[in-house]
């Protein structure tokens, strides 16, 4: 329930701020707004607003089918206009104002996860300390040399100058931007005994076609450093029927000593040999004692390996920091990321055309749903990002260069201010089939993406 919840009210609310930037620029630029509509289909709710603005008879709709909007404009081409009216329809304004009001639907979306973005800074936001892990064998971060528990302190990508690195989730989106941009990053740190040193990861080196959860794996950065303390076990799970408790403390596992959290996990991944998982000998302190137990994990898939599981929380919860700016700071913050995810989410979609990146990236109505409801789980801060982060990808998809989005539009517009005169019916037509074939053909992959990652 609070999937559908969390879903229905992301969808809306970003709906309704899009066709709202169409609505509110349409009503400054004098053109006669009929309809209203946030959802198609049957009209569940319709009302008009006693004050309105002058010249306005706009009708509100909230349609049945609560995915997508529009805003019905006073316009020669869709029926006859009263020539007392013909002033205020839509095809007879000049072509900054038709522009200007196309554009701000996409604008309002970006807008907005600006706002919310900068509200997630100014309220602040819990998130781990930057500190790292023992990293994954064989990963960029081990053969660059990082060796687990050292601070980041700061960051930079080339030979730009560092900045601060305030928490982990700070490190993990420069450590995203590096590798789906092909960029090194220079990492300034601290270790455990306080002296520091520069580290330089070769992020350029990696072949990366998919932002996912391997990504993070590749590089070698999975998570904050954390004490190897067992959490929550799954009832009937290797754990318990090996006699562990919530509350061990690792310190060997199969003879190998364990220092965090991040390096048991990775440990117990590997206890597969022949297709079998192996029993070791774990020593563990509980309660001021140590104690030798056999554990043998539970074979089990993550995609198509073959990995271990032991029905246990492995670490316990980082070291955390609340993360908030003023007001002045927070919406900086919030435009810069705004700015940054657009730039990376051109720069995939432009991959993913090319061929450099898989299609697999693109996502549909089910993962935002699934996303939806996992960070509404997690608290109000993490929606919100989510949300700006939803808003950002709609605002930039509705600016493509297809002729049924915002941005073929705004192409048309282009070739009008270039040439002159307007596209001509004929290729409309032509070039409007085109542009239903390509979404289509993106909503079939990223529908075909979800239930492949949801159900596959």
């Amino acid at each position: 329930m609070l999937t559908l919840v969390a879903f229905l009210v992301a969808l809306g609310l970003l709906i309704a701020v899009h066709e709202y930037g169409h609505y509110r620029v349409a009503v400054a630029c004098g053109v006669k707004v009929l309809r209203f509509s946030v959802g198609f289909g049957k009209p569940l709710v319709r009302w008009k607003p006693r004050r309105q603005h002058p010249g306005q008879d706009t009708e509100f709709v909230i349609g049945a089918l609560p995915l997508g909007g529009f805003v019905r404009m006073l316009d020669e081409r869709e029926g006859p206009v009263a020539p007392e009216e013909r002033h205020r329809a839509f095809n007879t304004q000049p072509l900054r104002s038709r522009a200007a009001i196309v554009a701000a639907g996409p604008l309002a979306n970006l807008l907005l996860a600006v706002l919310l973005y900068a509200v997630v800074s100014w309220w602040g936001v819990q998130e781990p300390r930057a500190v790292l892990a023992s990293p994954v064998a064989g990963s960029v971060a081990e053969r660059a040399g990082v060796r687990g528990g050292e601070t980041v302190q700061a960051a930079a990508f080339g030979e730009a100058e560092f900045e601060p690195v305030e928490s982990f989730e700070s490190l993990r989106w420069m450590l995203t931007r590096g590798a789906l941009d092909g960029r090194d990053l220079r990492l300034q740190l601290q270790s455990p005994r306080g002296d520091s040193r520069e580290l330089l990861l070769p992020l350029s080196e990696m072949e990366t076609r998919e932002a996912d959860a391997s990504l993070f794996r590749k590089i070698g950065i999975v998570g904050p450093w954390t004490r190897p303390v067992l959490g929550e076990l799954v009832p009937g799970g290797a754990a318990e029927r090996a006699g562990l408790r919530a509350g061990d403390l690792v310190v060997s596992a199969g003879g190998e000593a364990i220092v965090d959290g991040q390096q048991l996990r990775e440990w117990i991944r590997g206890q597969v040999r022949g297709g079998e998982t192996v029993e070791a000998i774990w020593r563990v302190e509980r309660e001021g004692r140590m104690l030798a137990i056999p554990v043998r994990p539970q074979l089990a898939q993550d995609g198509d390996a073959a990995v271990a599981r032991v029905g246990a929380y492995v670490g316990a919860l980082p070291d955390m920091l609340t993360v908030r700016r003023g007001p002045i700071e927070g919406l900086w913050s919030g435009a810069v990321r705004t700015w940054e995810v657009s730039i990376l989410t051109v720069k995939m979609l432009g991959r993913m055309v090319i061929g450099e990146a898989s299609l697999k990236n693109l996502s549909g109505p089910l993962t935002i749903a699934d996303y939806a409801g996992r960070s509404a789980s997690l608290g109000l801060s993490q929606y919100l990002v989510f949300l700006a982060l939803i808003s950002v990808s709609l605002g930039v998809l509705n600016l493509l260069p297809l002729p049924v989005l915002d941005g073929g539009h705004l192409m048309y517009y282009l070739w009008e201010a270039v040439t002159g005169k307007g596209v001509s019916d004929a290729w409309m037509e032509r070039l409007q089939r085109g542009g239903v074939a390509v979404l289509l053909v993106m909503m079939s992959i990223a529908f075909f993406n979800d239930v492949t990652r949801l159900f596959g």
